[in-house]
């Protein structure tokens, strides 16, 4: 290749990341995060790769300065805090969100471009696969496990790896997702967010590595465990309240049948109460019962219209867009892994 054709090959590659933004939350990663700008520069030319420093103690600052970085700061400590930072700043096409610690795999970040620009996806996930077990503690993957089986079975679609720090995101997903998590179950809210609103989703496997020696996990199995069940826990009450208060209500009213029955078998025979206080609670349970009913007609009708808002906030923003000169460069269209299959509506009926 002469060096002209080579100068118009790196011209052409700037021009095609253009409108990425890479967005690295960072807190006390002097170790890694130098390498983590440098692998994303060189993976995604022209893309301008941004460092939040979240209070870090240490040279993490500086080292991404460095490296090539545009380097932020995030004043309220948790990564879910610094992420709403990220979002509200962004204003690039796409925004591939990855964590300062040097676990993951680079060299995918173009392919993850290509699924939201060409593809036409709004979210691409990063799906991990530990180099060394070491990488990924067997308690993090069972949890994993557990806590992405239960979002599968309330929005009946699949994402393998639900907790993963590595995103793709379009932009108006990014303007219309409002972040209210502060620590590390934001990965959580994220995936539930496109869930929800029944959107293009698609997941790609990257490795996925050991940190380096001398550099530490931020991520508590149990005390974050705790904050991301907590989460579903309270995501489970908002996106699906008809089954929520639909199962408090029915757990009342197995109660309420259990204690009152033996009341109702002694009245009939001896026409007597003879556990006032039983039959006082009963008729507690019962109202409970009916209010836990009420309350899910109500609020599943209140999330509706929610929903409906977040649509439209969401259709308000345009779509993917085509990262510049992409098609030019590339010639062929973006590779296309199994989206998340989208569950069928009751009543769907297939052509006639």
């Amino acid at each position: 290749m002469s060096d002209h054709e080579e100068v118009e090959t790196i011209v052409e590659q700037r021009s095609r990341y253009d409108g990425v933004a890479v967005l690295v939350p960072c807190f006390n990663e002097e170790l890694t995060v130098a390498d983590v700008v440098r692998d994303f520069r060189a993976a995604l030319p022209g893309a301008v790769v941004y460092v939040y420093d979240n209070n870090s103690t240490d040279g993490t600052a500086a080292r991404a300065r460095d490296a090539g970085a545009v380097v932020r700061s995030a004043a309220l400590k948790g990564k879910g805090n610094v992420v709403r930072r990220m979002f509200a700043d962004a204003e690039a096409d796409i925004v591939i969100m990855v964590d300062g610690d040097a676990t993951y795999d680079a060299s995918v970040a173009p392919l993850m471009v290509d699924l939201i620009g060409i593809g036409g996806n709004d979210l691409v996930n990063a799906s991990r696969v530990p180099v060394h077990g070491a990488a990924y503690p067997r308690g993090h993957e069972l949890g994993n496990r557990l806590l992405s089986g239960i979002v599968k079975s309330l929005f009946s679609r699949q994402v393998e790896d639900m907790l993963s720090g590595y995103k793709a995101m379009s932009r108006r997903f990014v303007k219309s997702f409002p972040v209210f998590s502060s620590g590390f179950e934001i990965e959580t809210e994220i995936t539930v967010h496109a869930l929800e609103l029944r959107i293009d989703v698609a997941e790609v496997s990257t490795e996925y590595c050991e940190r380096p020696a001398g550099s530490e996990s931020k991520l508590s199995t149990y005390r974050d465990g705790f904050r991301i069940s907590r989460l579903i826990a309270s995501l489970v009450r908002q996106s699906r309240p008809l089954l929520f208060y639909s199962a408090i209500g029915t757990v009342l009213c197995v109660a309420c049948l259990a204690l009152g029955l033996p009341l109702v078998t002694t009245f009939l025979h001896t026409h007597k109460v003879p556990r006032l206080p039983t039959a006082v609670l009963v008729v507690g349970l019962m109202v409970l019962a009916a209010l836990s009913f009420t309350m899910a007609l109500v609020v599943d009708a209140v999330t509706r219209s929610r929903r409906e808002g977040k649509m439209l906030r969401y259709l308000a923003i345009a779509g993917p867009l085509t990262a510049k000169g992409t098609e030019a460069t590339s010639g062929v269209e973006a590779p296309s892994p199994p989206r998340i299959p989208e569950p069928a509506e009751p009543g769907d009926r297939g052509p006639d």
